[in-house]
């Protein structure tokens, strides 16, 4: 059942996802020369498929297998793909935001409507 509430636990979760995300990506750039680094991502399709949304699970085909923070020990941090990677981050994060702002005003439109 769909509960104003239950969704803004839910977009809740996605922005500290995407806070996680920010964070990771960010690492990477600033130990780009930092011998020995290794390279961080979250990748949180499980999260979004679970959701039970065709948008989120649209999204959760192209960012990857899980919601957890993954080393990719092999794999050279270019500074082109980590700043695409943050913008790809910053569309998740404005999606999610407008989400929350979608549940708030359906909140104040049942709040007046009880008046």
């Amino acid at each position: 059942m769909y509960t104003p509430s239950n969704s803004m636990g839910k977009v809740e979760l996605m922005l500290d996802l995407v806070s996680q995300r920010q964070m990771a990506l960010g690492d990477n750039l600033a130990n780009i020369h930092t011998p020995g680094y290794v390279r961080k991502d979250v990748n949180f399709s499980d999260y979004l498929s679970s959701l039970n949304s065709p948008l989120e699970t649209k999204l959760s085909r192209k960012l990857g297998p899980s919601a957890l923070i993954e080393e990719h020990h092999q794999e050279e941090i270019r500074p082109d793909k980590e700043l695409l990677e943050i913008q790809n981050n910053a569309l998740i994060y404005n999606m999610a935001t407008r989400r929350m702002s979608n549940i708030i005003t359906e909140m104040k439109t049942v709040i007046n409507v009880g008046k």
